[in-house]
């Protein structure tokens, strides 16, 4: 499971380029001195993460709480339908429109965002990627699912640290390149992403069934607590 996390936020990143490559690009990092322009890009990496973790911290927290009330398969089930839901039937997630239920607080977020662009301290780069982590995204969405359907806050926090972690080497080429992902090879990339979320649905769906199957559907912890139980 966190290793689809991670292949999740290396082959979403290229939707992240679309979204958040703008941000990236604008970045006042110093072009002259690398070195110092490798730890302002790191340090605008490790705000997202810390923006990410933080997310599924308290998703994977939710989880464990469903967890502990035994709803913990049925939330892994709803997580990998509601994945494949939002690739199947994405008009009526944008009917829903998650953004502007929040509009205030993402507007005062870009503003934010804007005045920090302009700066170049320290903390100027921790900061954006910070604050970037906090904006409206699909892919975001789709591994707070799989947050969601963890056991533990840890795991949640871990499972969002390593979707991030993925995004990053894309997103660093973005940095220095700029927006170098289009034509066919991004397109064909962009076709490979809904697959991806769709499969990884799947996996989530299987995991929740308990079918018995190792690392895959692994049974239920009762059942093997019972069986254990039987054979004493």
């Amino acid at each position: 499971m966190f290793l689809s996390a991670l292949i999740f936020g290396l082959l979403g990143s290229f939707h992240c380029v679309g979204m958040c490559g703008p941000i990236a690009f604008m970045l006042p990092i110093d072009r002259k001195n690398k070195q110092k322009g490798f730890l302002q890009i790191l340090s605008y990496h490790l705000g997202r993460l810390l923006t990410y973790s933080l997310i599924g911290l308290l998703f994977g927290f939710l989880g464990k709480s469903f967890f502990l009330f035994g709803f913990q398969q049925q939330v892994s089930i709803i997580a990998g339908v509601l994945m494949i839901a939002f690739i199947l039937f994405p008009r009526i997630f944008k009917k829903i429109n998650f953004a502007s239920k929040i509009t205030l607080l993402i507007g005062k977020l870009k503003s934010t965002l804007g005045k920090e662009l302009k700066k170049k301290g320290n903390d100027t780069f921790f900061t954006i990627g910070f604050l970037n982590g906090f904006l409206p995204c699909g892919l975001v969405y789709m591994a707070i699912f799989g947050a969601l359907a963890t056991t533990n806050a840890f795991s949640g926090s871990l499972y969002m640290f390593l979707f991030g972690l993925g995004t990053i080497p894309l997103m660093t080429a973005v940095v220095y390149l700029g927006n170098f992902t289009k034509g066919a090879f991004r397109k064909k990339i962009q076709k490979t992403i809904p697959v991806l979320v769709v499969c990884i649905g799947v996996l989530f769906i299987l995991r929740g069934l308990g079918l018995g199957i190792p690392y895959i559907s692994p049974a239920p912890v009762l059942d093997l607590v019972s069986a254990n139980s039987f054979c004493n």
